[in-house]
């Protein structure tokens, strides 16, 4: 199955189901799609985006790794947190089935690894640390998986940041980093924000370039940022739900060829995009 990469839906379930089939019109059926994370919130139609994405991994048609936004819905479903007036996956708490569908969802990795062409990757919503190989990727997020898919009651604590310090780092790191220090530090904040430029924090992806780890990466969470395509990176966040006067949204997929020997190289079109559909939201 050819692999297709897929940036935040963010409950733009429409747009996904434009941009599958235009994906299909162009390499047919045999693909599994590779969702970044971010299934839920800020677009209209959480619950649809939820079970559409559900439906293609039980069919071994797609697999998916957890966004900071998936894990706001499980906090607000676990009464961690309140229900904020920009949410909008009402809908997911409301349906009959979202005890099973939120079991279900905890139980998604927030890593996934795989080799295109001659090439090994990892995909993750946010960033990785930038010391860490492909295999340290891994290790680090199914550490973290086996708390996050374990009892509720661990689900909870890790969810709360009632754990071992290490694993709410590696969780947030997973799920929400953009800046980094080369002090081993991070934030989820842009490298232009004040305090990243105090403490002298660059975009994660930099340091990571830097230090030439030999895999891939494929990541998302970083709308503003848009389509970040760098040798050995493909950022696909373009910002469905962000479509306004002053940003264009749209959901992007990438179609690597399979036989690409450098699928990670640099210049790559090789990517489908559908445009909002309407304005969402601004920031």
């Amino acid at each position: 199955m050819r692999p297709v990469f897929v940036g935040d839906v963010q409950g733009c379930a429409d747009e996904l189901d434009e941009l599958l089939a235009r994906v299909e019109e162009r390499i047919g059926s045999a693909y599994e799609a590779w969702l970044v994370g971010d299934l839920v919130n800020r677009g209209p139609a959480s619950l649809r985006a939820l079970e559409r994405a559900r439906e293609l991994v039980l069919a071994g048609r797609a697999r998916v790794v957890l966004g900071n936004h998936d894990l706001s819905l499980l906090r607000v479903h676990y009464g961690l947190r309140p229900l904020l007036e920009r949410d909008t996956f009402q809908d997911v708490l409301a349906a009959p089935g979202v005890d099973d569908l939120l079991e279900w969802l905890r139980r998604q990795p927030l890593a996934a690894t795989g080799t295109l062409g001659g090439a090994t990757f990892a995909m993750v919503h946010a960033a990785v640390h930038p010391d860490w190989t492909e295999a340290q990727v891994a290790a680090h997020a199914r550490a973290v998986e086996a708390v996050l898919g374990g009892s509720r009651a661990d689900a909870r604590a890790l969810l709360a940041g009632d754990v071992a310090p290490a694993l709410v780092d590696d969780l947030g790191r997973l799920t929400t980093c953009r800046s980094a220090g080369r002090d081993g530090s991070w934030s989820s904040e842009e490298p232009s924000a004040p305090e990243s430029v105090r403490l002298g924090r660059v975009a994660w992806h930099a340091l990571w370039s830097e230090r030439r780890p030999g895999y891939g990466v494929v990541y998302g969470h970083w709308a503003m940022q848009g389509l970040h395509v760098a040798n050995g990176l493909r950022g696909i966040d373009t910002g469905c739900v962000h479509e306004g006067p002053d940003h264009e949204g749209y959901l992007t997929a990438w179609l690597p060829d399979p036989a690409d020997p450098t699928p990670f190289g640099v210049p790559d079109d090789s990517f489908v995009r559908v445009r909002a559909h309407r304005r969402y939201r601004r920031d």
